[in-house]
């Protein structure tokens, strides 16, 4: 049987099993009687446990074999010593799939009994969710083999290796009236994962959005694999917890599994064409928006308001998260003016103060979205006690009707607007509990939009790669280095490398004055730290005297001799790096190089390899871009070549498989081409040791 089969088998599943206690209080009759309260016919339920004991008119079961009748789901909350023999009677019953709600394993340190759980599974074919998890549901099924609130039907799926984490997007959509479709909490991932839901629910009908809560990812590229195919077909909107240090640690007690660094996660999700958000809030909002309004065109957006302060606030919130708070023209303006009393604030936001009505929304509205000078717009109302907002509901209804353009609202406080929010979602519009939340969701909608969903490759086809190679000894020095990145077509500069004081001075006058010269030694990382570079030499005596002076910086080091470099003048120094991810293995950086680097930060990151386009992204977001493109009258810089190199460098891993990591730094980026001008290379078999 084919894997989706087996996991349609789980949310789809003809008969269910619930095994374990069944006696009042145990989580075996809090299943029964979520089951039985969500619909799910009893006929199709059993309890399986020693005593045979049901509940809630569902008869009970010692066995498996005693059911009498093919069951495809188990939801197993059995002691954790006796999963191995619980597995076993179900695959000798056929049953497809399973869900291990029991706790007590890795993420307690318990890997061996995982382990012997997982072979017994695999022994009788059974797929599973779990273990420590919170369970299942399918909502078109009526099928809620969960711990967590059921909520109403819809079209977003939830996939959450933290039930407690799903538990309360489920909540929130049963408190605000979100549908979901599907939700799977899959704890451990000690057999189905994340990677094996995503693909599910990439084909699933019935799933528009796609949530999910990672604390670390199975098999790193099988993972932007899963992501990119299904953000491909539908949104894909991401918590990746275990952003900070205390926040790795947490998810080693909590899981047991080791999470990457959390830029590389970032950039992997983006190139995959998934939305990163960071509190469930986010998740939730975003989710809302997806599923009921059309996606924004564009970044531009109006803000309609009657209270002043709240729309400023929202105008701070929408340039935070990108979004273009673009003043009307003066044609709009001016049909603003023809209906809008003279005190209110015809910019961006509009104000129609505490006076606003129904048509003054509605005008508004319309006023500002007929045209193509906004792609969205927010609906703001703060009510006061004595205020009826059903007319304002009415009027923002009426204008997202009639415009086709997304329009949020946020009317708040709750408990004073409630009566309108039903207009407003009757008619498609989502009321977000604060315009700031709004915007940021309207926000994640555009970025969505933008993205291509692609991850970029440096290869068109597979027999394009070139033949892997181990690295020549010589790239443990620089002059190697230096010589092997040429061969790789990594632009470098001319460079001699000289052993004596007589070869220095030839290697100088060869290069031609003034010259740069190096030490070159294996013991010395950091040059210019111990006097290992000078720049400037203008003569034969200045040579003798700088390859003295290198002699003397490397004393009681491993003095190879010094490598010389013609004087690179009117550059902006930039960095490209190289190195492996737990995760996602080999990636690669761009940023801004030289001394500033440890400083600035400015550095964007894509797992490798990458191709032009995603090269040239990275490149667009470094902060200092700007000064690559002419800065304050700077000459521009030789951006195309830096993209260029830039895809040759994310090769070099592939090339070469015993790379653990390469920094160019700094990267000479002149008006026309670049040059290395410092390059270290470490072996996997260093950086392990």
């Amino acid at each position: 049987m084919r894997e989706q089969d087996r996991i349609h088998s789980m949310f789809y599943p003809r008969s269910v099993a619930v095994v374990g206690s069944t006696s009042e209080g145990k989580l075996g009759y809090e299943l029964l009687r979520q089951m039985v309260g969500g619909g799910y016919a009893r006929e199709r339920l059993f309890a399986v446990n020693p005593r045979a004991q049901g509940a809630f008119g569902v008869p009970g079961r010692a066995s498996m074999a005693e059911v009498g009748r093919s069951v495809d789901l188990a939801v197993v909350v059995a002691p954790p010593s006796t999963l191995p023999d619980v597995l076993t009677d179900c695959g000798a019953a056929g049953v497809r799939a399973a869900v291990i709600i029991t706790a007590g394993f890795s993420e307690v340190g318990n890997a061996a009994g995982e382990k012997a759980l997982k072979e017994a599974a695999d022994r009788h074919g059974v797929r599973f969710v779990g273990p420590n998890c919170a369970g299942i549901l399918n909502t078109h099924h009526a099928l809620y083999p969960t711990l967590e609130t059921r909520p109403p039907a819809g079209s977003v799926s939830i996939v959450a290796q933290s039930g407690a984490v799903g538990g309360v997007f489920l909540a929130w959509a049963k408190e605000f009236g979100l549908g979901v479709a599907k939700f799977a909490s899959y704890g451990n991932a000690a057999d189905l994962n994340e990677i094996d839901l995503l693909r599910y629910l990439a084909d699933d009908a019935e799933t528009t959005v796609v949530g999910l809560y990672i604390e670390s990812a199975s098999g790193g590229r099988a993972f932007m694999d899963a992501v990119e195919a299904c953000a491909a077909r539908k949104p894909v909107v991401v918590i990746k917890a275990g952003r900070t240090g205390s926040g790795q640690r947490a998810t080693l007690s909590h899981t047991g599994s080791m999470a990457g660094a959390d830029a590389v996660y970032d950039a992997a999700l983006r190139q995959c064409g998934a939305i990163r958000v960071h509190t469930i809030e986010e998740l939730f909002d975003l989710c809302q928006g997806f599923v009921s309004l059309p996606r924004p065109a564009g970044r531009r957006i109006a803000i309609v308001t009657n209270s002043g302060g709240p729309g400023v606030l929202a105008a701070d919130r929408a340039e935070e998260v990108g979004l273009d708070v673009v003043e009307p023209s003066q044609a709009v303006k001016a049909r603003l003016a023809e209906f809008l009393p003279p005190h209110c604030a015809l910019k961006n936001p509009v104000d129609l103060t505490v006076e606003g009505t129904e048509d003054g929304y509605r005008e508004t509205l319309l006023a500002l979205l007929e045209g193509d000078e906004y792609d969205a717009a927010l609906a703001l109302n703060v009510a006061t006690p004595y205020l009826d907002s059903i007319p304002l509901a009415r009027g923002v209804g009426d204008a997202a009707g009639r415009s086709g353009k997304p329009v949020a609202a946020a009317f708040l406080p709750r408990q004073i607007v409630a009566g309108s929010i039903p207009h407003l979602e009757k008619r498609g519009i989502p009321n977000f509990a604060t315009g700031e939340r709004a915007l940021a969701a309207l926000a994640g909608m555009a970025a969505s939009g933008e993205s291509a969903r692609r991850r970029g490759s440096a290869w068109t086809e597979d027999e394009d790669r070139p033949a892997a190679a181990l690295l020549p000894p010589a790239v443990a020095l620089e002059p190697g280095a230096m010589a092997w990145l040429r061969e790789n077509g990594i632009p470098t500069p001319e460079f001699r490398f000289a052993a004596t004081e007589a070869e220095a001075v030839r290697g100088c006058r060869e290069i031609g004055y003034p010259v740069v010269m190096k030490v070159v030694s294996p013991d010395i990382l950091h040059k210019s730290d111990v006097g290992g570079v000078i720049v400037g030499i203008g003569d034969d005596g200045a040579a003798r005297d700088g390859f003295r002076a290198m002699a003397r910086a490397a004393s009681g080091q491993d003095f190879r001799g010094v490598v010389i470099y013609p004087v690179i003048r009117d550059a902006v120094e930039v960095l490209l790096g190289l190195s492996r991810d737990p995760q996602f293995g080999p990636v690669v950086a761009v940023g801004l190089g030289g001394i500033y680097t440890e400083v600035w930060r400015d550095v964007a990151l894509r797992v490798a390899p990458v191709d032009r386009a995603e090269a040239e992204a990275m490149i667009r977001e470094m902060r200092s871009f700007p000064l690559l493109t002419g800065a304050r009258g700077q000459a521009a810089r030789d951006v195309d070549v830096l993209a260029d190199t830039l895809v040759a460098f994310s090769q070099l891993p592939f090339r070469y498989p015993d790379i653990a990591e390469v920094d160019l730094n700094p990267v000479f980026l002149l008006e026309r081409g670049l040059v290395v001008g410092d390059v270290r290379v470490i072996l996997t078999s260093e950086h392990e040791e």
